[in-house]
């Protein structure tokens, strides 16, 4: 009902009527179809498939879940020049009262706007302009909505050479951002691949550029949310940042060449290529995580048994930076019984404890690193 809805709206636009040099989606499909994309797309698709499979030998999907979307924050707004640590990031979740850098407390908004769409798409089973206004309003703590004033351009930082103006008119905007809702919501038959899709509609994002701040941020969010809805994975789990972050040029010169050359093809195999690596990276961290997992819970059973339960095991995998307060709700004990565990543990040489502020911190150093990696 509702994409039905939305199409009724569109009907007096054409994919090729172009807004400031901006067309409709969707391209023309002889643009966006070729060998080498389909078998890219086909190497990418089986890629994701093992990756959503994977997922269930974990003892508690969450471990992965959280731990890759404080990753992504972290690596999504580096490439906005946003700088922190991952020991910061923790430290700022875990102790209270400590005082945060104005770098971690964008990161960890970060992290929040990424749940909040996850919500929104759980909750309502489409992404709509509005969802995407909500995620962009948590990000960058303001409700200026989709650009008013004209003068934005985007510019090369080290020149500081005007190298692509985005649409200025709020109708067109708005136009435009209709479309795209239509185009990420759509699952006709007759539509190209979803992946194929996926890197269409950010291109599409990124040139509509609606916002004053946090475009950049905000498409890599919509990114993941997409492949939830398409069913192509059920946990957010697959980020492209780290990716870009180590093909940047490319992803900035490609993004550039679909604008000026209409070369979709290397921007579609380039996005195609970073679900692949991406996918197989994370299956690599299942692994090892559900290797650590064992290894952590044998050794307490074996030279603590004690203090060992699997509850106890899950809280210092789902708080990498864990303290008395998590053990104490998740095994419903008191706090010098709590205090015990992790104490015991500690001196197993699996925790390293911390003090923060007016608080104790027992840090899982091996997943740390391994999450850190």
């Amino acid at each position: 009902m509702y994409i039905k809805g939305v199409l009724l709206y569109m009907t007096n636009f054409r994919a090729d009527q172009p807004f400031n040099d901006l067309p409709l989606l969707p391209p023309l499909r002889e643009q966006i179809e070729s060998l080498p994309i389909l078998r890219q797309e086909s190497r990418a698709i089986r890629a994701l498939a093992e990756l959503k499979g994977m997922t269930r030998l974990l003892p508690n999907p969450a471990i992965l879940v959280d731990a890759l979307v404080l990753k992504e924050a972290k690596a999504s707004s580096e490439i906005e020049n946003i700088i922190t640590t991952s020991d910061r990031l923790y430290q700022a979740l875990t102790a209270k009262g400590q005082a945060t850098d104005n770098a971690t407390k964008e990161v960890l908004r970060y992290r929040q706007a990424l749940y909040t769409g996850y919500r929104f798409i759980q909750e309502r089973g489409f992404l709509s302009t509005n969802g995407i206004l909500l995620i962009q309003q948590e990000l960058e703590e303001n409700q200026a909505g989709i650009r008013r004033l004209p003068g934005t351009a985007l510019r090369n930082d080290r020149t500081n050479e005007v190298i692509y103006t985005p649409p200025d008119d709020l109708n067109t905007l708005q136009a435009l951002m209709h479309n795209l809702e239509v185009y990420l919501n759509s699952d006709a038959e007759d539509d190209v691949s979803p992946l194929i899709k996926l890197a269409i509609q950010h291109y599409q994002f990124e040139s509509i550029h609606p916002f004053y701040d946090g475009n950049g941020r905000t498409g890599r969010i919509i990114n993941i949310l997409y492949l939830i809805l398409r069913d192509l994975l059920t946990e957010p789990i697959l980020y492209l940042s780290g990716y870009i972050i180590q093909h940047k040029a490319d992803y900035y010169q490609l993004l550039q060449e679909v604008r000026t050359r209409h070369n979709w093809t290397d921007w579609i195999l380039f996005i195609l290529r970073a679900v692949e690596e991406t996918a197989r990276q994370t299956i690599e961290q299942i692994v090892s995580i559900r290797a650590l997992f064992e290894q952590t819970t044998e050794q307490i059973r074996r030279e603590a048994p004690s203090v060992y339960s699997k509850e106890l095991v899950e809280v210092l995998f789902l708080y990498p930076y864990s303290k008395i307060e998590y053990v104490v709700e998740r095994l419903a004990v008191d706090r010098r019984t709590a205090s015990k565990y992790l104490r015991a543990v500690e001196k197993l040489g699996l925790l390293r404890s911390e003090q923060k502020w007016k608080e104790t911190l027992f840090v899982n150093t091996r997943l740390f690193d391994l999450l850190s990696d």
